[in-house]
């Protein structure tokens, strides 16, 4: 059974009061992106009720969308101002996406499955967030048509950083992307400046792997 928009509201609240703030996600634009982008509507109707929890859920196609600290997580390591361009490779969900276009100028948004980008659309539109730009295409390539990019965010994991999105970031620009096994990965805070690349360990993660030329040959 679906909730009441209020409860929906309240478990956002807990949410963030409970798994971001205490887990030293502190930046406030993400904080206050992650306590009004309505994550329910990103996954199925019988797993809405559980759509707040502390976990990722399956949203088709051997697919996830990751745990709301993850998310904000990543988000928060982008320091994004909210003028920016972003890249992001893997739409899945769309919840990510969502989050992020609260945040920035626009987002652009690669999908590899037909099908779930179909259903991440339908959502955009539904909510109005008219700065996403989507496209069906293999995401370790990026989408060179609208680099440089300010920030690049990847949401699955690959055995090393796409040379195609170090080429489509920005200098000054932040790419962030879980870099390791198919079983267990890194989260890499990859920063760009004046020609030179420095990369950070933010946390130990797993996600599903990125598929592609510049990722892992089959799924």
């Amino acid at each position: 059974m679906t909730l009441p928009t209020s409860d929906f509201a309240k478990a956002r609240a807990r949410m963030v009061g409970e798994q971001l703030i205490p887990r030293n996600i502190h930046d406030r634009a993400t904080l206050a992106a992650m306590g009004t982008v309505p994550r329910h509507l990103f996954v199925e109707g019988a797993m809405q009720d559980q759509a707040y929890g502390d976990f990722p859920l399956p949203i088709g196609r051997g697919q996830t969308i990751s745990q709301p600290y993850i998310v904000a997580l990543m988000t928060q390591a982008l320091n994004l101002k909210g003028h920016e361009s972003v890249l992001e490779i893997g739409t899945g969900s769309g919840y990510q996406a969502a989050v992020l276009s609260r945040l920035c100028a626009r987002v652009y948004t690669v999908e590899r499955i037909d099908s779930l980008l179909v259903q991440a659309r339908k959502v955009f539109d539904s909510l109005h967030y008219l700065n996403i730009l989507t496209k069906l295409d293999d995401g370790t390539n990026g989408w060179p048509e609208h680099a440089p990019y300010d920030a690049i965010i990847v949401t699955a994991g690959g055995p090393q950083v796409p040379e195609p999105l170090l080429e489509q970031l920005a200098d000054p620009g932040i790419l962030v992307i879980p870099v390791g096994d198919r079983g267990m990965q890194d989260l890499r805070q990859v920063t760009k400046k004046e020609g030179k690349i420095v990369e950070k360990t933010i946390e130990y993660v797993r996600f599903v792997s990125l598929i592609g030329d510049h990722g892992w040959q089959n799924g």
